[in-house]
């Protein structure tokens, strides 16, 4: 079996009501598929994550440069592919869009090799687990979207068996450092520090005593900042703090880790294993968080995880785009045996409840199972596909 071709589908989404985590204006959710194509007629299906910029730019790298590399080359050798990609490209960077573009070809890679062997991802890379645990991850920001409109909000997610409810903190004008001054949109639904600690503890009042709840910085906070907080909602008991500063502060992210009894969480915005190495090793986090459509792909993602799990961490995976991006990042999460949580994105998207013809659920005990077909198992609507093309 040879690879024949690689292609694209840009989809769009525009946001009924913009939504913002600390630092991004989020009117819309844009995806990018990557489909790789067989002359055995297999296609397997992947996503590159196109995180800030458009869509078109991360797809040129696909199609302009790493297509080449492809083409009457064996989908099973997806280590060899993975490093001709990323070294024959590496002018381009070792992070960012080149591992982002990466991603959706390496995870398009995998679903031909289950196909191929009529075998499920995640048993295919292990099969440590066949379901794994979902968390809300919600409590964005929007325009006269009060405490109270987020206490109701989250509270849905406790009545609805999850067991984990994550929400946006930091949008805070008056952090001096806060990236948020050169962001878009930057004076949309701000808040100041207390009122960000009144929608945690709002929160908190909201899901009850017995429910997770995690926050999420964005990296907009300075160390200074971010232990001050915390201490002001010590009440709370927050299960873990997520990208409380910059990914390259790296001594500052050590600090606050090595200050709080609250996990440390992150980099999703560290997109290569390099950098995942140092965050590990300064110990600047508690909970690594790669993304398999932003940090290279399954292939880079396992290695992420073997380093966690040789220094004793666990891995939460980064999990907010398509139904894909769900897909992928699941059956990672089900191989390993340092996983388990899926973050669930609640927000409205049918490019992640209307994608698939089989979509995936959470049941009355906040668990999600994995597929029994093989690669990915998923099939795409073509219905929504059209719909939401650009």
């Amino acid at each position: 079996m040879r690879i024949t071709d690689v292609t694209t589908i840009k989809l769009h989404y525009d946001m009924p009501v913009p939504m913002a985590d600390a630092i991004h204006y989020m009117p819309a959710r844009p995806t990018l598929l990557v489909q790789v194509h067989t002359d055995g007629g297999l296609v397997g299906l992947g996503e590159a994550a196109a995180y800030g910029g458009a869509l078109a730019s991360t797809e040129a790298v696909i199609l302009n440069e790493l297509r080449d590399t492809l083409l009457g080359e064996d989908p099973f050798t997806v280590e060899r592919l993975w490093a001709k990609m990323a070294t024959r490209s590496h002018q381009r960077g070792r992070s960012g869009m080149l591992m982002m573009a990466i991603s959706g070809i390496d995870i398009a890679l995998w679903d031909i090799i289950g196909q191929a062997t009529k075998t499920p991802l995640y048993r295919l890379l292990g099969g440590y687990r066949d379901e794994v645990t979902a968390y809300a991850s919600a409590g964005f920001y929007a325009r006269d979207k009060g405490v109270a409109d987020l206490a109701e909000e989250v509270g849905t997610y406790a009545s609805r068996g999850f067991k984990h409810v994550k929400i946006k903190v930091g949008r805070n004008p008056e952090v001096l450092l806060n990236p948020l001054h050169a962001m878009q949109a930057h004076d949309y639904a701000t808040v100041s520090l207390e009122e960000d600690a009144e929608r945690v503890r709002a929160a908190r009042a909201a899901v009850g005593p017995r429910v997770g709840l995690a926050i999420d910085a964005n990296n907009a906070w300075t160390p200074s900042i971010a232990l001050e907080f915390m201490q002001g909602v010590g009440e709370a008991r927050i299960s873990w703090l997520e990208e409380p500063v910059s990914t390259d502060d790296l001594d500052g992210s050590a600090d606050v880790a090595r200050t709080l009894a609250t996990p440390v969480a992150g980099y999703e915005t560290e997109t290569g294993l390099p950098g995942f190495r140092d965050l590990i090793a300064r110990r600047a986090v508690d909970i690594v968080q790669p993304d398999v459509i932003w940090t290279g792909g399954i292939t880079e993602c396992r290695k992420v995880a073997a380093l966690a799990q040789a220094a004793g961490l666990p891995v939460i995976p980064h999990v907010f785009s398509s139904a894909v991006s769900t897909a992928a990042n699941i059956h990672l999460i089900a191989s390993i045996p340092n996983a388990g949580l899926l973050e669930f994105d609640q927000n409205p998207n049918p490019l992640r409840d209307e994608l698939f013809e089989e979509p995936f659920t959470v049941s009355p005990d906040g668990t999600v199972s994995l597929p029994d077909r093989p690669g990915l198992g998923v099939t795409l609507r073509q219905d929504t596909v059209d719909r939401y093309r650009v």
